[in-house]
């Protein structure tokens, strides 16, 4: 990249993301036939039998029809599920989910339709997940700090951004009146401050020890403190956009067999990426999903007690480079052309994924220029650094 789009990637009001954390808290210090009518009149419905009892009529609870199960229900933006209309009117959070071994397992991760990995400073990554119908959690977290480039990959889901503060870089962004946060303590430091908005939400599961692994909050607490700020609850239509995903018909699945340049990829590892973690995958043929690993242990859902699994693995390489302090990262989130790879169905392919602004979602192709089709279910996006590669097999 020529030197004045470094000049222009390192300022705060461009359109680009970056990262920081000034909390020595977080660890070390780290260089988607007409039927007529029957007249009732010609029906005649027979009797049971004496000790014959009529079967109850079955549930039309088939989820992977093109055809809605009960009147009411649409297909959700981030999984293509189908979700009563009122959950999908809804905003969804994103929480920040830490990675730390300290603060495995965690409350409510496996339910986000959506969970990005990326890293932050000091070789140690930290997870974002976008959940929908989430107000009547009991437990959320444990929660921890925010980068910036984490709150506009949020913004692609005109979330509330979910956090315990988060470095002096986080101020400007979550300043911004479109931007509605809650976090749990003030955002920054020094003369750069921004307010604990929504304090109220959050809570410690030891108040006698303020640990960096036990904060949290849940559903109730959110709703009350999104209310007291006059947040608004339903998507805002001038910056939301639902049709996120290029999903594929629930009953045409993408297997990717005939796709150009395809190639199998049952195991999927991320070691490369996430180098403390080594956050990887492999595929269960039984469920078409793929199980998430870390640190070599399946990453469980506390909330659940089952292990987060994955219809889609999305991998973008990122442009990426040092603030000038050299140990912060800051990351090219809105970009074009850039390469990556989507995984499904226990196959693979590469892609290039572009996104042009703060609330325009992230959008990817083929090799040939063409929009990719995902499969319904949960997505997790890996933000690579660029020059970090995944590997498969």
């Amino acid at each position: 990249m020529k030197r004045n789009n470094l000049l222009l990637l390192l300022s705060l009001s461009a359109v680009l993301a970056f990262g920081g954390c000034g909390d020595k808290k977080d660890g070390p210090q780290r260089p988607d036939d007409v039927i007529q009518p029957v007249d009732s009149t010609d029906v005649t419905t027979p009797e049971p039998t004496p000790g014959e009892t009529e079967p109850a009529a079955e549930p039309d609870d088939d989820t992977s029809s093109d055809q809605p199960p009960k009147e009411g229900m649409v297909h959700s933006s981030l999984t293509n599920e189908w979700i009563d209309e009122e959950v999908a009117n809804a905003r969804p959070i994103a929480v920040m989910f830490p990675t730390d071994r300290g603060s495995q397992p965690q409350y409510g991760i496996g339910l986000a339709g959506v969970l990005y990995e990326c890293m932050e400073e000091g070789e140690m990554s930290r997870q974002m997940g976008i959940i929908e119908d989430w107000q009547d959690l009991e437990q959320i977290g444990n929660i921890r700090s925010c980068r910036d480039y984490y709150a506009y990959w949020s913004m692609e889901w005109d979330s509330f951004l979910v956090h315990w503060g988060g470095p002096f870089y986080l101020v400007d962004v979550v300043s911004r009146s479109d931007v509605n946060n809650l976090t749990a303590c003030s955002v920054g430091g020094g003369e750069i401050v921004a307010p604990a908005t929504g304090s109220d939400a959050f809570y410690r599961s030891d108040p006698a020890n303020p640990s960096i692994h036990n904060g949290y909050t849940n559903g109730a607490k959110l709703v009350a403190a999104i209310n007291k700020l006059n947040y608004e609850t339903e998507h805002r239509d001038r910056y939301w956009e639902p049709d996120h995903f290029n999903f594929a018909p629930m009953t045409e699945l993408n297997t990717l067999e005939d796709a150009k340049g395809s190639f199998e990829a049952t195991k999927v590892d991320l070691s490369k990426i996430f180098t403390t973690t080594k956050s990887s995958f492999e595929y269960d043929e039984e469920t078409g999903t793929y199980l998430k690993y870390l640190y070599g242990s399946p990453q469980v859902d506390e909330l659940t007690g089952e292990q987060l699994a994955f219809t889609n693995i999305i991998v973008q390489d990122t442009y990426w480079e040092y603030r000038p302090d050299h140990k912060y990262l800051v990351f090219q989130v809105h970009d074009s052309g850039r390469s990556g790879y989507y995984f499904t169905q226990g196959r693979g392919i590469r892609i290039t994924w572009e996104k042009e602004d703060d609330y325009s979602p992230t959008r990817y192709y083929d090799m040939d220029g063409n929009e990719i089709e995902i499969n319904t279910g949960h997505t997790f996006i890996a933000i690579a650094q660029s020059g970090r590669e995944p590997i498969y097999k």
